[in-house]
């Protein structure tokens, strides 16, 4: 009896440090680090986003590159932005395979439109004709540009189904030319109405945003008040960012939020 009882003790005193050196494996063996979040990065708009008249690579490209840096993960960036579009434009490209597809994968999207929906407004807008004291030829186009900004916000929303998705939207430093251009062109108190629609223009992008569930992006003031001329800003037709305006936007868009990640 006092045999087997020795042996079964044996046993046990065998067998523990078995059980100690798997413990001690479990605790001292190193744990596996997440690998950085990739990150396809689409881009939808107009001609500023496009990279218009500027020989440079456009801030979708210039946001992809900082978002990778700071993150350590890789980023694609699509670019569907093109020059003229408005957002009736902007609504139709929903109905095209491609962009669909993308923006149904990207989990970063921005958004620059609403310019062009003023284009035919111009010369009455800078000329003083154009306000909301006399006769506001632009409440229509306003409209409709909310109208259309809230469509589109939707359709990523639905194509996105819920997943986490960071949605960037801009406004404008200018909806039409500035600086030095603009100053020739349309006088002092052109530019300074210019200003003033495009300022209405961005408090109605950034409401449709916010509404939306987007992240609005100001941009008048990055471009206004940075201390320097803002035609240092802007390519040769004072109405698109140079090279620049262009590494500005990519860093204010880069400052405004990071990707949400899963």
């Amino acid at each position: 009896m006092s045999v087997l009882v020795a042996a079964a003790l044996l046993a046990v005193v065998g067998a523990a440090p078995i059980l100690d050196s798997e413990a001690a494996t479990r605790r001292t063996a190193p744990t596996q680090e997440r690998a950085p979040a990739a990150h396809l990065v689409v881009a939808l708009g107009d001609s500023v986003p496009s990279g218009a008249a500027c020989p440079c690579s456009p801030f979708p490209s210039l946001y992809g590159a900082l978002l990778g840096q700071r993150t350590g993960g890789p980023v694609k960036v699509e670019n569907f932005a093109v020059s003229g579009l408005d957002t009736a434009g902007l609504l139709a490209q929903f109905r095209q395979a491609r962009v669909v597809e993308s923006v149904r994968r990207a989990d970063v999207l921005l958004v620059t439109i609403g310019a062009n929906d003023f284009e035919d407004n111009h010369d009455q807008v800078v000329e003083g004709a154009c306000t909301r004291q006399a006769a506001d030829c632009v409440s229509d186009e306003m409209g409709s540009m909310r109208a259309n900004l809230a469509k589109a916000l939707a359709e990523i929303g639905t194509l996105r189904q819920g997943r986490p998705t960071t949605v960037l939207v801009t406004g404008y430093w200018n909806v039409f030319e500035d600086g030095y251009v603009a100053q020739q062109a349309s006088g002092a108190s052109g530019l300074k109405a210019s200003i003033r629609l495009t300022l209405r223009v961005n408090a109605a992008i950034s409401a449709v945003a916010s509404t939306s569930g987007a992240h609005y992006v100001d941009l008048f003031e990055p471009f206004q008040s940075r201390g320097g001329h803002i035609s240092s800003l802007l390519a040769a037709d004072g109405d698109h960012p140079d090279t620049a305006g262009h590494q500005l936007i990519a860093k204010t868009l880069l400052a405004a939020s990071l990707p949400r990640m899963p």
